[in-house]
């Protein structure tokens, strides 16, 4: 009997870090395409993306609390290290996560 227990307590255990991934997945993806329609949408306003910008510093359009979204180049150029075009919210840390996307609306990364 003990032992049925130790099985079912594991297989919620198990279970619910399962729920939980697929949760962190799914919020994570939904992060990446606002990230990616953020960055279209400043591509349609003639936004100058070459530098490297961050898309979500006090953006109303971006709902994503602990995450900023920010524009690099892939490969990495210096530009994209001058904190001036890096996220505020990230460097000051109020966001721990970031999304980063290519001046052509790319997925990069995300972390």
């Amino acid at each position: 009997m003990a032992s049925q227990k130790c099985y079912v307590i594991g297989a919620i255990v198990v279970l619910s870090a399962l729920i939980l991934l697929a949760v962190h997945f799914s919020r994570e993806n939904d992060v990446i395409s606002d990230c990616i329609s953020l960055c279209q949408h400043a591509k349609e306003m003639n936004m100058n993306l070459s530098r490297g910008p961050c898309l979500s510093d006090g953006n109303p359009e971006w709902k994503h609390e602990d995450w900023v979204c920010d524009v690099a180049h892939n490969p990495r150029k210096p530009v994209d290290n001058l904190p001036e075009n890096q996220c505020n919210e990230f460097r000051n840390g109020k966001a721990h996560h970031f999304v980063e996307v290519t001046p052509e609306c790319e997925f990069i990364r995300a972390v």
